[in-house]
């Protein structure tokens, strides 16, 4: 009972929905003007027929008729009463099979399937609500974010101002709130002074308006918000956000940090706070051949073998793993460790690097020409648009990518890695499978605006896919715990676990890690120290952390395996 009267208070509270009834009640009496006044008529040409009938009847007969069941109980025998039952006819087909439907669906049914919905949307979180998540906004990104949240047991919800939007992610199992986004109300609701971290992700100037009005709420909250253009950057930070996310900017980072240096053999490419990550080809290297176990990196140079990219496929770094030509080594140790490792590297580069091959000259391509010009590496860009950066500029190619004599213009024989940078998942799969089947031996790194399109682009042929939602979830995430994962590339992870209860006491090599879960432990932490490489002697204890790498599904399997109700993965490590 108290359901229904709440739905009678939402439907009601509405101007349009008490006008609405207000014409439903008009029609109803039109209906019922039309019944007796047919119900009249009835006796009236019947006592011309010579027949009489009671007025409950006339009243019978009308609604049959008009109705359309028309039971032929009682007909008219004259040509009159035969042209007045057609009329009653055809005008009960007007408003009982046409109009009315029609109008209760449009004046009754929607507005209350409206307010309905209305009252299944939360107007505000519980108060205890604390620690979570504010994300303002639902596109591909957010609803991403909310995801790898869950999964990481971070407590989030989504903010949105449209109820339409919030019943169906509500459907879809998502925490949401309903309340507008730019007043201070919405965010009482949301009970944004108790929030670990609040995202904005609409354009750069309704973030501006997010950013001042959760400043005005709460000066002291920790807002953070996505930046499409650079001149966007420090107008946000103006408006009280602490950190600035500039997409094209990250991305074009991430993809560039995948391009060789031709002068080191090796290219870092990012890690956790005392160790780093590295990529190294074993093509013209003493490793070509080998199988891991007859390396020396470890005892040479402090090493670990993280795992091994074959074409497209990554490998775990299982001992008996053989390095072949064009295999590349993920190689896990400290900054001086690998810089070492480098220096024994260069004297074999006798050949200096082509240009790398960048399809897209927009935000993102621009950002990954900026990061390979500061590390001195050659390119190219094949852009359709003439772009303020391009005018004048040689390493520039104007035309379309998909013109052969386009990419070969600019140096499409010769170079070693392709970047697709355009907005269009469907451009890059295109440019994918093309680039793929003119140099099968060339490394293509593609770009995925949509989480939905990563294994496409894997399927045309890119060797490493980096997804924009799925790079900045991964940033966000480390805001609030620095260190816990790293997206090596869409769908392989590095992460951060507590020991679990299981393996505490119990030496690396004996605990089957890798066997069990194809995950690799690169390293092991115990408050400030870090082991890389790990000692697989050592026994594992209680407060140290394990810094893993693998699948999605190789994560899995280490959480499925391993899951007591004393341990808790991710947050409880803090």
């Amino acid at each position: 009972m108290k359901f229904i009267l709440s739905q009678m208070e939402y439907f009601l509270a509405r101007h349009d929905n008490r006008r609405n009834l207000r014409f439903m009640l008009r029609f109803a009496l039109l209906i019922g003007a039309l019944v007796i006044l047919y119900s009249v008529l009835f006796h009236s040409i019947m006592e011309l027929e010579g027949r009489e009938y009671s007025q409950l009847t006339g009243l019978y007969w009308t609604l049959t008729v008009m109705s359309t069941l028309g039971f032929g109980d009682i007909t008219f025998h004259s040509d009159l009463g035969m042209i007045f039952s057609i009329v009653v006819l055809m005008s009960g087909i007007m408003l009982f099979m046409l109009l009315l439907p029609f109008t209760f669906i449009r004046f009754v049914y929607a507005p209350w399937l409206e307010a309905l919905n209305k009252a299944k949307t939360p107007r505000e979180l519980p108060k205890e609500t604390s620690g979570h998540v504010l994300i303002v906004g639902s596109d591909g990104m957010a609803l991403n974010l909310a995801s790898r949240c869950a999964h990481y047991g971070i407590p989030c919800a989504l903010l949105l101002d449209d109820d339409r939007k919030a019943v169906t992610l509500i459907d879809q199992g998502y925490n949401v709130v309903y309340g507008e986004t730019d007043s201070t109300s919405g965010y009482a609701a949301a009970r944004a002074e108790n929030a670990a971290l609040i995202l904005a992700l609409h354009d750069d100037m309704k973030n501006t308006n997010i950013a001042s009005t959760v400043h005005e709420y709460s000066p002291g909250a920790l807002l953070a918000a996505s930046a499409d253009h650079e001149a966007a950057v420090d107008i946000l930070r103006l408006a009280g956000c602490r950190h600035v996310l500039h997409f094209p900017q990250i991305l074009g980072e991430a993809l560039a940090r995948r391009v060789f240096s031709a002068d080191s053999g090796m290219n870092i490419i990012g890690g956790f706070t005392g160790f780093c990550i590295a990529e190294s080809p074993a093509t013209g290297t003493p490793l070509a051949g080998k199988r891991i176990m007859d390396t020396d990196l470890r005892s040479r140079f402090g090493l670990n073998v993280a795992g091994i990219w074959q074409g497209k496929q990554y490998l775990p770094a299982k001992p008996e793993a053989l390095l072949e030509e064009g295999s590349i080594l993920l190689l896990a140790g400290t900054s001086n460790k690998l810089e070492n490792y480098a220096r024994s590297l260069r004297h074999r580069q006798t050949v200096a690097e082509p240009p790398a091959l960048i399809l897209g000259g927009g935000r993102v391509g621009s950002a990954v020409a900026k990061t390979l010009e500061r590390r001195n590496i050659p390119f190219r860009v094949v852009e359709q648009k003439d772009t303020p950066s391009s005018k004048g500029d040689p390493r520039y190619i104007r035309g379309d990518a998909a013109d052969i004599s386009v990419l070969r213009d600019a140096g499409l024989d010769e170079t070693r890695n392709i970047i697709v940078t355009t907005h269009n998942d469907d451009l890059n799969i295109y440019l994918t499978i093309y680039c793929r089947k003119l140099r099968p031996d060339t490394k293509i790194i593609s770009r995925a605006t949509l989480d939905r399109n990563v294994p496409s682009l894997y399927n045309a042929g890119a060797n490493l896919v980096m997804s924009q939602a799925g790079l900045i979830a991964d940033m966000v995430i480390n805001l609030l715990k620095p260190g816990l994962v790293f997206m090596f590339t869409e769908g392989l992870n590095i992460f951060r676990l507590p020991v679990p209860p299981g393996l505490v006491g119990v030496p690396l090599k004996a605990s089957g890690i890798r066997q069990d879960t194809d995950c690799n432990v690169i390293a092991v932490q115990a408050e400030e120290k870090i082991a890389v490489p790990p000692d697989p002697d050592q026994p594992l204890a209680e407060s140290e952390e394990l810094i893993l790498i693998g699948t999605a599904e190789a994560e899995k399997n280490f959480l499925r395996l391993y899951a007591t109700p004393r341990f808790t993965p991710y947050f409880g490590s803090a």
